[in-house]
């Protein structure tokens, strides 16, 4: 599991990219019409935009309150210190539940039951591979002091226990966020908005512009213009240096 873990550590943001695009892979509904009723809309609505948005809050408040400097070095498993502050200190891999809770979100946004069933499972084993890896190298590394964290803080089951006293002792780095987080952000509100109004090859959810006199595609150029620009902002911002953490 470990070389498995090793190999797919230098791809995991190109993985991440890959299991998103095949959000859009037909498949037979998760929720259906007749199990649903007529509120089969809202229901992977409701409930994927519920989990995906839990899972950026998480990935938000670990770089917003304790970010590792660097995850990897030359495709491999790397750190200069052992993070154990902030969201770190109730849940080891904050930012890998993150990413599962988003995928796991837009699946079920995408009312697909490929996706959930076949796609997710397989996401968590790469993950699992991925962690197990990075463990091997901070046990080389860190030793005792790695072994008395897994002692003490979940693998992936974030701990509440204290949560509130985390939240308050550490400033939360908006800025980082934003610099840290912007194209993850992107991607992520970029496949939301295809999700719900890409009429391809029919419009998913069309009760959502019931009354709407817009034309879906208007809507998602407007939607997907306005994030672009965003975003192209932001970077100019960055490389300007005009806007730093």
């Amino acid at each position: 599991m470990i070389a498995i873990g090793n190999f797919f550590f230098k791809y995991r943001n190109w993985i991440f990219i890959l299991f998103y695009a095949a959000l859009f892979v037909p498949s037979i509904p998760l929720f259906s019409m007749a199990s649903c009723g007529a509120h089969y809309y809202w229901w992977p609505v409701i409930l994927g935009l519920l989990i995906t948005c839990t899972g950026q809050g998480i990935r938000g408040l670990t770089i917003g309150l304790a970010y590792i400097v660097r995850g990897g070095k030359e495709g491999k498993p790397y750190a200069d210190g052992l993070v154990t502050e902030g969201i770190f200190r109730h849940c080891r891999n904050p930012l890998y539940v993150g990413n599962i809770l988003m995928l796991l979100g837009v699946g079920i946004l995408a009312n697909s039951v490929f996706y959930v069933a076949f796609m997710m499972p397989l996401f968590s084993f790469i993950y699992q591979a991925i962690v197990l890896a990075e463990e091997d190298f901070l046990r080389k590394k860190f030793g005792a002091g790695f072994d008395n964290y897994c002692r003490d803080v979940n693998r992936w089951w974030p701990s509440m226990q204290g949560i509130g006293n985390t939240l308050r002792s550490m400033e939360f780095n908006w800025k980082r966020w934003i610099l840290k987080e912007h194209t993850t952000q992107f991607i992520w509100l970029l496949g939301i908005c295809l999700l719900l109004f890409a009429p391809l090859p029919v419009l998913r959810y069309p009760e959502l512009l019931t009354g709407c006199s817009i034309d879906p595609k208007t809507l998602l150029s407007a939607l997907i213009g306005a994030l672009a620009l965003l975003y192209v902002l932001i970077r100019v911002l960055k490389k300007s240096g005009r806007f730093t953490a």
